[in-house]
């Protein structure tokens, strides 16, 4: 509001300033170079406040998908490390959980519910705390759910278009949430 009112105000003034030179050509050149130097610097002004802003922009986008590949390989390291071990415990299945909460922040609807996919999976099959003679079935699931985060990481979900509200969110999260422990079911 400011910057409009010093506009405004700057406008009349040289307008007047440029009138009342009328009888003195090279006063009134004066003024219109003086005018032509605010402009400039108006413009100039307003490009750089736009592109700070994009540079922002293009910062914090950066940082999200750093944060968003990191937790996604965090993901896949977990359940490589479940799947390689010959005998896990409740702990790996908790951390599953709480990764169920790290992925809410970055992931996308179709991701979670994928995710959650994967969990009902491990449930089935982790029986006995090993994937020894069911890692085909976890390893079908993890295809779905990689596919999935490959097209979140390319930015090719789009939540809002694929039916996803915010309430549909909450649920596919606390679903995932909500699995047992082998403890919690005893």
């Amino acid at each position: 509001m400011l910057t409009l009112c010093c506009l405004i105000f700057g406008y009349a003034f040289m307008r007047l300033a440029y009138q009342s030179t009328d009888n003195f050509p090279f006063t009134q050149e004066i003024v219109v170079i003086i005018l032509g130097t605010l402009v400039t610097i108006i413009i100039t002004a307003l490009l750089l406040n736009k592109q700070t802003a994009v540079e922002v922009q293009k910062e914090q986008n950066i940082k999200f998908f750093e944060l968003k590949t990191q937790t996604y390989l965090q993901l896949l390291d977990l359940l490589e490390e479940m799947s390689l071990v010959d005998f896990f415990t409740d702990k790996e299945l908790i951390r599953l959980k709480f990764l169920t909460h790290k992925l809410s922040i970055v992931a996308s609807a179709k991701v979670l519910e994928k995710y959650g996919n994967v969990l009902k999976t491990i449930e089935t099959i982790s029986k006995d705390n090993t994937f020894s003679d069911d890692t085909s079935i976890l390893h079908k699931e993890l295809a779905n759910l990689s596919f999935n985060i490959r097209e979140d990481i390319l930015g090719l979900n789009n939540d809002l278009l694929l039916g996803y509200n915010s309430q549909k969110m909450k649920s596919i999260i606390a679903s995932n949430t909500s699995r047992k422990t082998k403890k919690e079911i005893l």
